[in-house]
């Protein structure tokens, strides 16, 4: 695809934008139940297209954790579709007055929430990001312009087949939500400078992909950054929950975001809970601070690259450290400002730990894992951003729209 035919299918696409944002919020939601009931019903045509990527990004030798998140089975695209009819069954944004006042002349002020317009998600290896990214886009009002991999191509053109055809079913256009099948590095340096036609750029991979979209994207764009997050395991800590947390947050699924790179644990309680996590942490690779394999002799030392290291994995760092002071100065220096937990009994060191930690989620007696918009609500996510302006955590609905002023007057003119 060229540069003129990648133009001509954005012009597609934000002509289709249009329409998605005058349509009704039960003709968006019909859109998406019917995505879902088609998922389903196409689900063998799915597979057979994901079978096709995975057999060859095996060829190609892709790493397990790009293989992991490639991977579909008939569970995770119901997966999908249920992400979809959670979706359709949350609050329409679109219209929220999110607050309003009445000034001393007269004039009514509100501010609305609004649709952006076009998305453009540029995303590796991971085709439920095509059904997650699409149906939120499409709930807040926008259409979805998306661009993943080449190593998902197959699995991509299968789902997004399935979306178009649902639009087409609910009465909105099919370019509504739209796939660029040229995966080049090329294109998707001329995707990153659709300015004009891409309202907004949500970028989801690792750190080649941003450090592209760093270098060449001329849409405004939000990050969905790396994700270094720590579990720190506090003086006060119940040791029973601290291993359960710490054993959920770095293997349920280790090759995400969300995931735990990095544990933290008191001195006090260091001795008991490194001893367990030794015999419930077979199989993770553990690379430790003098201080931690003084209890763990098997891992290997740690270095200051280990504790910054986002490792997607089954790797985990680990540091002992004196107080709560010495854990948040530490995320303070190696975190990426995605997902950071404690584990204790105190309040006050919660409280001052949610305080004063700085990321975009912060947990209290919870696995990182839970970081997720599916598991806070919001059906799914576009994206995780890390960044401060405009969003920040889970993207979900609200997240994909912005808001506009509203003023309303009685023949009102400025003095």
């Amino acid at each position: 695809m060229g540069t003129n035919d990648l133009e001509s299918l954005a012009r597609r696409v934000r002509a289709a934008s249009r329409e998605v944002a005058r349509a009704s919020s039960n003709v968006r939601d019909d859109a998406l139940r019917a995505a879902a009931d088609l998922l389903e019903q196409d689900v063998a045509a799915v597979l057979e297209a994901n079978r096709q990527d995975v057999e060859r990004a095996e060829r190609e030798g892709l790493d397990a954790t790009s293989l992991d998140r490639l991977g579909l089975t008939t569970a995770r695209v119901e997966q999908m579709a249920d992400g979809l009819r959670a979706v359709a069954a949350l609050p329409d944004p679109v219209g929220e007055v999110v607050d309003g006042w009445v000034r001393p002349n007269g004039l009514r002020v509100e501010r609305v929430r609004v649709p952006l317009g076009v998305v453009g998600i540029i995303y590796e290896n991971r085709p439920n990001v095509t059904s997650d990214a699409a149906g939120l886009c499409v709930k807040a009002g926008n259409a979805a312009f998306l661009r993943g991999s080449s190593a998902a191509l197959a699995s991509n053109r299968a789902v997004v087949r399935v979306l178009r055809m649902a639009l087409t079913k609910a009465g909105l256009p099919e370019d509504s939500v739209a796939l660029v099948e040229d995966v080049s590095h090329e294109s998707a340096v001329a995707f990153m400078r659709l300015r004009g036609l891409v309202d907004c750029l949500v970028p989801r991979g690792g750190k080649a992909l941003i450090a592209s979209l760093l270098e060449h994207a001329t849409v405004p764009y939000v990050l969905d950054g790396e994700g270094n997050c720590h579990v720190y395991a506090d003086a006060s800590a119940d040791i029973d929950m601290a291993e359960r947390i710490v054993v959920n947050a770095k293997t349920q699924r280790p090759g995400v975001c969300n995931a735990a790179e990095t544990l933290l644990v008191h001195a006090d309680i260091a001795p008991a809970l490194l001893g367990r996590l030794s015999h419930s942490l077979a199989g993770v690779e553990l690379v430790a601070d003098d201080r931690a394999r003084a209890f763990l002799p098997s891992a290997e030392p740690a270095t200051e690259e280990d504790f910054a290291t986002e490792f997607l994995a089954m790797k985990l760092a680990i540091a002992v450290v004196d107080d709560l002071d010495g854990a948040i100065d530490h995320i303070a220096r190696f975190g990426s400002g995605h997902s950071e937990a404690i584990v204790t009994r105190d309040v006050a060191s919660a409280d001052r730990f949610t305080r004063e930690v700085d990321a975009a989620a912060v947990l209290v007696n919870a696995s990182t894992r839970f970081v997720d918009g599916g598991e806070l609500g919001l059906g799914a996510e576009v994206g995780i951003s890390t960044q401060k302006l405009h969003a920040r955590g889970p993207m979900g609905p609200r997240e994909l729209t912005c808001v506009k002023w509203v003023v309303r007057g009685d023949g009102h003119v400025r003095g």
